[in-house]
């Protein structure tokens, strides 16, 4: 995809070739102010870039496996501990220590698990069953404040797509949450990195505006 814009430093959007990575790229082009947005699976870009953006979707082993096939692993750690850092659906979840799903380790940056939906929680306030994944729109709730809740309200509708929710061993790192037969942490927030559940590049106005917040993002 063409890079976009060029004067105010890099937006890199990690490819380690799991998913259309389109219109996350798209969505984040709209709301660049001027900086250069490209997606890439070159190592040395994401060292370079001034932002990086960590989405994808697939499973948690074939994910883990693509970062190392592809040498992604160090730049992506070393992205995470000094620049404002935005994970994107299973891009939230690989942060975490270790996964249900294939039963994997992640990347070790926030302490805590990704799990599976309880099967034997899964009603809705009727009583009703609801399917997993959890696909639609949802609220998400603001556990605390946060510069990239920024003109997006308490209660805000987000579009999700996912079997597995992360959770955290501190919950000071939880900035949002959601309720889908259980409650469950959507967002979560250290430091330069805000990671989230929910798809942003496909949650219209909300959506966008985090982006946005994202690329103003001064941590």
């Amino acid at each position: 995809m063409a890079a976009v814009g060029a004067a105010k430093g890099k937006i890199v959007v990690v490819d380690y070739g799991m998913g259309n990575l389109r219109s996350v790229w798209q969505a984040l082009a709209h709301v660049a102010d001027g900086r250069q947005v490209l997606v890439s699976s070159d190592p040395a870009e994401v060292t370079a870039a001034e932002r990086v953006v960590f989405p994808g979707q697939g499973a948690m082993p074939d994910c883990m496996r693509e970062i190392e096939t592809r040498g992604l692993r160090a730049a992506v750690l070393e992205a995470a501990r000094n620049k404002p850092f935005l994970g994107i659906c299973i891009g939230q979840q690989m942060l975490f220590d270790h996964s249900d799903e294939g039963d994997v380790p992640g990347l070790g940056l926030i302490a805590g698990g990704v799990h599976h939906f309880p099967a034997e929680k899964m009603f809705d306030a009727t009583g009703s069953k609801l399917k997993v994944p959890h696909m639609g729109w949802n609220e998400v709730r603001h556990a605390r404040q946060h510069a990239l809740w920024k003109g997006i309200d308490d209660g805000a509708r987000f579009y999700f797509v996912h079997s597995y929710f992360v959770e955290p061993l501190d919950d000071g790192y939880v900035v949002g949450t959601t309720t889908y037969g259980i409650p469950f942490t959507s967002a979560v927030a250290r430091d330069n990195i805000f990671a989230i559940q929910c798809h942003p590049e496909k949650s219209a106005v909300d959506g966008l505006t985090l982006l946005a917040n994202f690329v103003a993002w001064k941590p």
